[in-house]
């Protein structure tokens, strides 16, 4: 698991056209609603949780193709699963390969983004990393189950977001609602914090039990 995660990485090192792509497509989709909205729109907590995680999907959905497709195409994905391994594994390198690249992205994106919204410092602005990275867990791991799904069929650039974005409507209205509450300075850690983690917990656990199902030929 850590080789096959450890050569994903390596390989961006060298290249760095996930990591670059991700971020100029996040920071573009931020621009385009900074510049279409009117200040008093980006100051509401719910215009600014929103921006975040709308540019995270739109972000995440590359990365996730991106890490499956390249096994697919230079024919190195059978060749994981033929390897004396559990293909539980091959799931957890994959997911936490997007995990990894998606924090990385979000590491530079977020600050800019609240900065561009003109958010003030708070105290509870502290909590937002961790909010971040469940959310970004959540997402990795529905998203790499789904791309498996979809990276062997023709059309995979459309049928991985019909396939995911339905599926990811309760993990994006908690982390909305978590999300305004820290910028408003509000109890976060409620219904929604719990939904937030409920879902982690279910798909990176369905992730990894029918990973191997769901790449069988």
């Amino acid at each position: 698991m850590w080789a096959i995660l450890w050569k994903d990485i390596l390989l961006e090192l060298r290249t760095k056209e996930r990591v670059s792509a991700l971020f100029v497509l996040a920071l573009l989709i931020i621009l385009v609603f900074v510049f279409a909205l009117t200040p008093e729109q980006l100051k509401q907590p719910a215009f600014g949780s929103a921006l975040l995680w709308v540019a995270l999907v739109f972000a995440g959905m590359l990365s996730i193709q991106r890490a499956l497709i390249l096994e697919q195409e230079r024919n190195c994905f059978a060749g994981l699963l033929l390897c004396p391994i559990d293909p539980g594994q091959v799931f957890f390198a994959k997911f936490l390969s997007n995990v990894f690249f998606l924090t990385v992205v979000e590491a530079v994106v977020a600050p800019l983004t609240l900065a561009l919204l003109g958010l003030s410092f708070s105290v509870s602005l502290l909590g937002l990393p961790l909010v971040l990275l469940l959310g970004i867990i959540g997402f990795s791991a529905l998203g790499t189950l789904c791309a498996a799904i979809a990276v062997r069929t023709r059309a995979r650039e459309i049928i991985l977001p019909l396939m995911l974005l339905p599926l990811l409507v309760p993990l994006f209205i908690a982390a909305v609602h978590v999300t305004g509450a820290l910028l408003v300075g509000e109890v976060w850690t409620g219904t929604w914090f719990r939904v937030l983690v409920a879902f982690d917990v279910i798909f990176v656990v369905t992730g990894w039990l029918t990973f191997g199902f769901v790449v069988q030929e």
